[in-house]
């Protein structure tokens, strides 16, 4: 199952990530469910325990995604002035749009783009290392 020893050609953390794909071999999955990562890849068996995008999507979805969708919703009452259930017929599915379809493919590639830079927290060298047999542990 898993083949620690082959040589992986780098992947784009943009062309993984973003389509929920392993960053190691392009084939398997990060998710197991709509945001949950997974263990392991199922190809090629890379540990995913590396991973931490902790707050980052949400962050990103609330900066880049849900507010042109706040900003949308806030011109339409300026520009239009519509009763109350346009608002909740329109506004609603902008809000669920702008916030919670990216938070999947934001989420991938902030894994892949870990695993592609190596990005680690303070005390993880020994992981790093185990994980990408280089002597970068400490």
């Amino acid at each position: 199952m898993a083949q620690p020893a082959k040589n992986w050609p780098r992947r784009s953390p943009i062309e993984t990530g973003a389509l929920g794909r392993c960053p190691r071999c392009g084939e398997g999955h990060i998710f197991r469910g709509f945001l949950t990562l997974r263990d392991r890849c199922e190809v090629c068996g890379l540990d995913y325990s590396f991973a931490d995008p902790a707050d980052g999507p949400a962050v990103f979805v609330q900066l880049f995604a849900c507010v042109p969708g706040v900003i949308f919703i806030v011109m339409l009452e300026i520009l239009a002035r519509p009763p109350l259930w346009v608002h909740i017929a329109v506004g609603i599915p902008v809000l669920i749009l702008t916030t919670v379809l990216p938070l999947r493919p934001i989420k991938g590639w902030l894994v892949a783009a870990q695993y592609v830079t190596k990005a680690q927290e303070a005390g993880t060298a020994d992981l790093w290392a185990k994980l990408h047999g280089d002597d970068r542990g400490g």
